[in-house]
């Protein structure tokens, strides 16, 4: 009697938070935020799907560090996920965007485990990935996510603000006026149903967004942002925008690192 086919499962890997941070202030060990369950299973896997292969290969490297690679990091395979994925995102269903994702998940249907990965936090969450996660499951394959980091869940529980009703809508437009309107939408929805705000920013806009929150936003409504999550340096501030004004509170900020702001009332 012939048994079963197997196929792979897929599992998704977090990351550190520390990402392209100077090497003074990023995470020493990544014990420090990654459970040993985590690192022990990123270890046993020779096959990732993956936002960028040179980070990828970089944490393995750092896995390594405790956690011997089950095959060395030279002969890890190693997928990019295609570029448009980068630059719109891979959240929208299509034949083509899905096709693509399934190709990629070839070694799980003939029986290796895989594993998604992006740069920081959590793969599909504010990061490419969402396809190869909903090509796994119409291909049948397990997915199975690994606990760590993610800033956007942190920065909420930080922020005081409503916990149990929040929308993350990602970045907002660089042209000022454009980015104005839209912060005043959010301010608008946020004031209007209580629910919490989401957004996020490339760190050398960080200084800017926050500048055109403060200058945008009405005194009464609250301002959460956190910058550098789990790493030594972070900070938190939050409370309405115009104590953010007259305390100054965005000098004590490390806005050169990655950064949450969250609105809300």
């Amino acid at each position: 009697m012939t048994a079963p086919h197997r196929t792979g499962t897929l599992y998704l890997v977090p990351t550190p938070l520390d990402f392209g941070t100077p090497a003074d202030v990023a995470a020493a060990a990544l014990a420090e935020w990654l459970p040993q369950e985590t690192l022990r299973t990123a270890a046993a896997l020779t096959h990732w799907i993956t936002e960028n292969a040179k980070s990828t290969r970089a944490f393995l490297k750092r896995v390594n560090a405790s956690h011997p690679l089950a095959m060395p990091l030279q002969a890890q395979q190693i997928s990019e996920l295609p570029r448009q994925a980068h630059k719109k995102g891979d959240h929208t269903p299509g034949e083509t965007a899905d096709a693509a994702a399934q190709a990629l998940l070839a070694p799980a249907l003939a029986g290796h485990d895989m594993g998604l990965v992006s740069e920081a936090g959590m793969p599909a969450v504010a990061d490419p990935g969402s396809s190869i996660v909903r090509a796994a499951h119409a291909l049948g394959i397990p997915v199975q996510p690994l606990t760590g980091p993610i800033s956007l869940m942190l920065a909420l529980a930080a922020s005081g603000l409503h916990g149990q009703s929040f929308a993350f809508v990602g970045y907002v437009p660089q042209e000022a006026g454009e980015r104005t309107q839209r912060l005043r939408e959010l301010e608008s929805q946020a004031l209007k149903t209580g629910q919490t705000q989401i957004l996020i920013e490339t760190p050398y806009r960080n200084a800017a967004l926050l500048q055109a929150l403060l200058g945008g936003l009405q005194g009464r409504t609250r301002l959460s942002v956190s910058a550098g999550l789990t790493l030594a340096v972070q900070r938190t501030r939050s409370g309405p925008v115009s104590d953010w004004k007259r305390c100054g509170w965005a000098t004590a900020l490390p806005l050169d690192l990655p950064a949450v702001f969250l609105i809300g009332r």
